[in-house]
C-alpha cells in the first residue's frame, strides 16, 4: 500500500513482465502506474497522482476525494436501537459511539 496527497493504491507485482504495478484505490476514475524498482514504482504513483490533479485542474472540475468522512450504513431497526441506546449510556452521540467502534475494530 502506498501514500501521496491523501490517495492510497494498492501495488502488485507482475512476475512474467518483471514490474510493480498499483492503482489507485476508491476512485470511479481509473489511476495506474508502474515501475520495474520500488524507486520507478513511488515516483509513476506521485506523477500519476499528479497528472491526475492536473487534468482535473485543466477540465476545471474538482478532483475526487476517495473518502469525504461521510458515509451512510443501513441496518436492521432493532440493532439501530440497540447501537443508539449503547451510545447514549456512554454518554456520547451516535456518530461518536460508532467512530469509536470503528476504530477499535482497526486497530
Amino acid at each position: 500500500m502506498m501514500e501521496y496527497k491523501g490517495y492510497t493504491a494498492r501495488v502488485e507485482f507482475d512476475d512474467d513482465a518483471g514490474v510493480l504495478f498499483g492503482e489507485v484505490l476508491n476512485l470511479r476514475d481509473v489511476v495506474t502506474f508502474q515501475g520495474r524498482t520500488v524507486d520507478e514504482l513511488r515516483q509513476a504513483f506521485r506523477d500519476s497522482v499528479d497528472d491526475y490533479l492536473a487534468f482535473c485542474r485543466s477540465l476545471g472540475q474538482p478532483p475526487e476525494r476517495p473518502f469525504s468522512g461521510r458515509f451512510v450504513v443501513r441496518i436492521d431497526p432493532d440493532l439501530h436501537k440497540a447501537v443508539a441506546t449503547r451510545a447514549m449510556l456512554s454518554r456520547k452521540s451516535l456518530n461518536a459511539w460508532v467512530q469509536g467502534v470503528l476504530e477499535s475494530a482497526v486497530r
